[in-house]
This record gives C-alpha cells, structure tokens and sequence, in this order.
C-alpha cells in the first residue's frame, strides 16, 4: 500500500472541502481550488480526508498517493500560500513589474515583457550590491512552479560563468573553462 497514499489529510480551522462526484473543492481564506480525482475514492470524515483505491492495479497505486499529495497542497495552498524566488545573476541583469506585468532585462536586445497569471502576486526587489529578485507567491502550487519555470527558461544558468536566472538557493554545477 502506499505509504503516502494511505496516511489521512486533516483539514485545519478556515478550510472547506467539497466532494462533488470525481471533483474535489477546498475553499480557504487565500483562494479555491479544484482537481478532478479518477480510480480513487475519497472520503471526508470528521475534518480528516482518506483515499482508498478498489483493486491493486499499478496505475491505480501510482494514483493514490498523487491525490492524496495534491489535496494536501491546495490545503496547504488556501492556508499558507506558497513562494518561490528567483535571482538575477549577471552584470547589467534588471527586474522590475508594475501590477502584474513583469519586465526583465536579462542580456537581450530588448527587454521581456511578461504578463503573469492574476492568481501569482508578483514583486521585485533591487537592492544596490546585491542580485536583483523575483519574488512569486500564490496559493496554487502548481501554477505558481509553472511560472517560474518560465521566468527561468527566459535566461537559464550556463554552467561557465554561472549568468542566469536561477531559484534562490540553487547550486549551479560549474565547469573549468579552456584554459584549466
């Protein structure tokens, strides 16, 4: 069985979970969220939430501890949140946004101008001496990893110099250049 799988959601104060057929809806103080739920059965029992499946068929156990692990992020999501930061490594590399509207100066010609989704709050902070940062957070984490991932395909980390748009905290693999 499942290790993951197999071991209950409490629901904290504040949130409601819904089960509608195959669809689950956890409404909290951040936000709402929905995921559609097939070949597991949930059940949602005096604040804590189990998933159990049918049969013992391999898609079926790779299913389980999926959902159990996504309803326990948008729970975690309409409670707490999530954030992900992302740093501006090289000379000359700039952020800045205004409302949802992000403006990169990364090493182009010309800037790149992103509109980021309305549930992703955006900000930039510019501090002299240190990295420019991204900062995303929103209550769906799915979303939220998205974004980021294509902030970050805008100008990926190369391995020489270690120029880039990186997560804050990553460690870049960095290679000898010609000369070593």
């Amino acid at each position: 069985m499942s290790r993951i799988g197999k071991s209950p959601v409490t629901i904290p104060e504040g949130v409601n979970v819904d089960v509608y057929g195959n669809i689950v809806t956890v409404k909290g103080k951040l936000g709402e969220l929905k995921q559609e739920i097939n070949d597991i059965d949930v059940n949602v029992e005096d604040n804590v939430i189990s998933f159990e499946r049918s049969s013992e068929k391999s898609d079926q156990k790779a299913k389980h501890g999926l959902y159990r692990a996504l309803v326990n992020n948008m729970i975690e999501g309409v409670t707490n949140g999530f954030s992900k930061e992302l740093e501006l490594v090289g000379v000359g590399y700039r952020a800045s946004n205004q409302g949802q509207k992000l403006d990169l100066a990364v090493g182009f010609s010309h800037n790149i101008v992103l509109d980021v989704a309305p549930e992703v709050k955006v900000e930039t902070i510019s501090e002299k001496g240190k990295n420019p940062v991204v900062k995303l957070t929103s209550h769906d984490k799915q979303l939220l990893g998205q974004v980021a991932a294509k902030i970050r395909s805008f100008r990926v980390p190369e391995p020489y110099k270690g120029k880039g748009i990186k997560f804050k905290g990553e460690i870049i693999r960095r290679k000898a250049g010609k000369s070593a």
